[in-house]
């Protein structure tokens, strides 16, 4: 979600101690605001801890890690609860991250695949834990660095309220009167970018391939297994001093019954803005999206935007000849001029449909 991206995000950019070289531990409180077409305006704090092991003292390029306590509570009444984490250990040869957090939520409903439904609001309350955890492989891979590894994830979705005579409260969509879900993986994740926040040159992958994870449905369903396998590639092209051109490939492929809230997804505040979170949802979701980020003056930035994406399932394959679309612009200004950190200003367009973007860190 994007609270997990906020809160890291101002993690990684908190400025160290002067004896961050000594110190081990250190605590910082920040404050946390954003707003999405999904929550309206988000306000919270943060309580960010870096540790630093002894084992990687004597290597200046090994990496802090760091434990970020979040809270939020938006305009929509949803309350964020979030412990996201990202570990570093023996010179960076294992590295986990993941979150466990609990949410009281509200979200639309806009139906499963190509449907033309009228959009339904539900409520849902749900603790969820994701672990990874990888270990650098190929260390002598001069392009960049690669890790392997295993993933978890645990989902307890309580679906509190649905609208009357709606698609969820009927049963008739996996999951829509609640579910829980549970199960592993294998990841792989590959980085040369020359900059964590605002790359200029390199190419970040992350793999998923989600084996059998089970999902124990409310309701007449029962219990259901699924497997979802996914790529999430993004590429950073200099094309001068003061443009860089960034593409981002993405396709989920999930197999057998999962819970409509564990399928494909588009929309939302990284793959198609200008489209509500989970506007269009399926089995299978393919999108490609450009953006040509320009330096206009000192910190302030500039950004133009598009995005195509399609639907499928396991009868028809990806629809290809039923796209969706997305494009718009946006602003930025750097907060941390060392790491290039944005905060992100961003209207997006889409077919009947807008949104408008103010958090922190790039969409890709």
């Amino acid at each position: 979600m994007l609270l997990t991206s906020v809160l890291l995000a101002l993690a990684t950019q908190a400025p160290a101690p002067p004896d961050s070289t000594t110190r081990r531990l250190s605590v910082l409180p920040l404050p946390l605001v954003y707003y999405t077409p999904e929550t309206r305006l988000a306000y919270g704090a943060a309580l960010v801890f870096t540790v630093r092991f002894p084992q990687d003292s004597a290597f200046a390029d090994a990496r802090p890690s760091q434990f970020t306590l979040g809270a939020a509570y938006t305009q929509n009444r949803q309350l964020l609860l979030y412990l996201p984490f990202q570990v570093f250990y023996q010179h960076n040869t294992y590295y986990a991250y993941g979150e466990a957090g609990y949410y009281r939520y509200n979200y639309y409903f806009y139906g499963v695949g190509e449907q033309a439904v009228p959009r339904e609001l539900y409520g849902v309350n749900f603790p969820r834990v994701r672990l990874n955890a990888f270990r650098r492989v190929a260390p002598a891979l001069a392009a960049g660095k690669l890790y392997a590894g295993l993933r978890y994830q645990l989902e307890d979705y309580d679906v509190t309220t649905t609208e009357a005579g709606g698609q969820l409260a009927s049963g008739r969509v996996p999951g829509g009167l609640g579910s829980r879900l549970q199960g592993g993986g294998l990841g792989v994740f590959f980085d040369s970018r020359d900059n964590l926040f605002f790359p200029t040159k390199g190419v970040v992958a992350d793999l998923t391939g989600m084996i059998r994870n089970r999902a124990d449905h409310t309701g007449p369903l029962g219990t259901t297994h699924f497997s979802r396998y996914s790529a999430d590639v993004s590429s950073y092209h200099s094309l001068n001093r003061r443009a860089v051109l960034a593409l981002n490939y993405f396709a989920s492929f999930t197999a057998g019954t999962a819970p409509f809230n564990a399928l494909s997804l588009l929309g939302g505040t990284r793959r198609m803005r200008g489209y509500y979170e989970g506007r269009f949802r399926d089995q299978h979701a393919a999108l490609l999206q450009t953006e040509l980020r320009l330096a206009v003056y000192k910190r302030l930035g500039a950004v133009a935007f598009g995005s195509v994406g399609a639907l499928g399932d396991a009868t028809d394959g990806l629809r290809l000849r039923q796209p969706k679309g997305a494009y718009g612009a946006g602003l930025r200004f750097t907060l941390n001029r060392r790491d290039h950190l944005n905060l992100r200003l961003d209207y997006g367009l889409g077919r009947e449909s807008s949104g408008f973007y103010l958090t922190v860190g790039e969409a890709f």
